[in-house]
């Protein structure tokens, strides 16, 4: 199955069937009567929204640069390859933050992610379109590798040859045609701060009053029915309801005491619940508890380390296995026989401030490292004649090397072995 651009749309070569469903669901039990698919948890659990949307930001702003393999120690960075101008514009509605922001987020819920090759009528790939993990079900005689997938649609479904998908799918220990998502692994604290939420979203819509009943004394007189329903109706049009009818002193009657029956939030640890499934989330993904916000023993050190850790330990094995998953399904078709490879831009990220690497360049060199016209155009200014020139303090000494001594008496030693004349 081939798929060419019209208008910047996906169009497919054959008809569509009129079936209709989603593959594999992507469910999961929040409660015994709540089912809700990962995407709709995503949506409605603030922990899992915050670490998701946290690793997609981090790795899409990385940039997605193209190079050439020249030897083992030299490279060339390639700005006009079909691979580079792929990922600049990726199709007519998307950039490459989207694609890779989408790429990641749907990585990181599903532990799948899809892009469909958009073919020109040579059968090149030139775009690329993100397809949801919910509408794509990978197809295959086994459960090791998947021959073809079935994208499915409102008008029905269409099924497509493996080599016009590329498939980023984590690991999956009893089906290897698709990922397991990291939320099931937090189906139980996810389920406890879903119930958690509900009771407080039902506490809040009863005017925020905790549960508790009225005690009446045995040595009270009888009520009789009108009075009962008169104190009853008094009490509900008074503690019942929103707005300004709601609150104030309760006025009891007979001796008549109110005694608290619910759970405070102090006692209910709501603030601490919170932390804790944020931290959980946050481990699943191996990311420090600062990076997403929890900052109770976070220092100006620790948390500067804990970003140089974020690149190398966090996001470091999330990029090499996207960059190996382009290098294997995308760049054969565009660059077969030559060693192009992409790479995200991690090394800025972990060069620290500009201050620090000016500090750390002179002293390596010994000088000043940088024209004028380079340091302009890192603030976006103009170029100015001689400025290309490289200017050196007159207090800086470029010296020739330290020729080696030569053992005495060989030809162009200046020490002849003879014992020097006296004046």
């Amino acid at each position: 199955m081939a798929f060419v651009v019209s208008a910047g749309r996906l169009q497919a070569l054959e008809p569509a069937s009129s079936s209709m469903s989603t593959w594999p669901g992507y469910n999961t039990m929040l409660s015994a009567n709540r089912t809700l698919t990962y995407g709709a948890i995503y949506r409605s659990q603030p922990a899992v929204r915050t670490v998701v949307d946290f690793l997609a930001r981090n790795i899409a702003q990385l940039g997605l640069h193209t190079y050439e393999r020249l030897s083992d120690n030299d490279r060339r960075r390639l700005s006009d390859h079909p691979i580079a101008n792929l990922f600049n514009r990726p199709n007519p509605q998307t950039t490459m933050f989207r694609l890779i922001r989408a790429l990641v987020s749907d990585k990181a819920i599903y532990d799948d992610a899809y892009w469909v090759k958009l073919r020109s009528e040579s059968n090149t790939p030139i775009g690329l379109r993100r397809v949801s993990p919910t509408r794509v079900e990978p197809l295959g005689a086994d459960w090791m590798d998947a021959v073809q997938y079935r994208l499915h649609g409102a008008a029905g479904h269409l099924d497509v040859d493996a080599e016009n998908i590329v498939h980023f799918r984590g690991y999956n220990p009893e089906d290897g045609r698709h990922g397991l998502s990291p939320i099931e692994a937090l189906r139980q604290v996810l389920a406890e701060e879903y119930a958690a939420a509900l009771w407080r979203e039902q506490m809040w819509s009863n005017g925020a009053r905790v549960s508790g009943y009225l005690h009446r004394p045995l040595e009270a007189p009888e009520w009789s029915n009108p009075a009962r329903e008169r104190f009853r109706a008094g009490w509900q049009a008074q503690y019942t309801g929103s707005g300004a009818q709601a609150g104030g002193t309760p006025i009891l009657e007979d001796g008549m005491e109110f005694v608290s029956a619910g759970i405070n939030p102090k006692e209910a640890q709501y603030v601490e619940s919170r932390k804790l499934t944020r931290e959980e989330t946050a481990a699943a993904y191996h990311i420090a508890p600062p990076l997403v916000g929890i900052l109770e023993h976070a220092t100006f050190s620790n948390i500067r380390e804990q970003h140089k850790a974020l690149y190398q330990d966090t996001l470091g094995p999330w990029c090499a296995e996207i960059e190996q998953d382009i290098g294997l399904q995308l760049i054969p078709d565009l660059a077969a026989g030559r060693s192009v490879y992409v790479e995200f831009n991690i090394y800025e990220k972990l060069q620290g401030s500009f201050d620090e690497q000016a500090d750390q360049l002179q002293a390596a060199v010994g000088g000043p490292y940088m024209t004028r016209n380079e340091a302009r155009s890192r603030t976006n200014l103009p170029r100015v004649e001689g400025g290309d020139d490289l200017i050196v303090p007159l207090n800086v000494a470029i010296g020739e090397p330290e020729q080696p001594a030569l053992p005495a008496g060989q030809p162009g030693s200046t020490t002849t072995g003879e014992e020097p004349d006296e004046d």
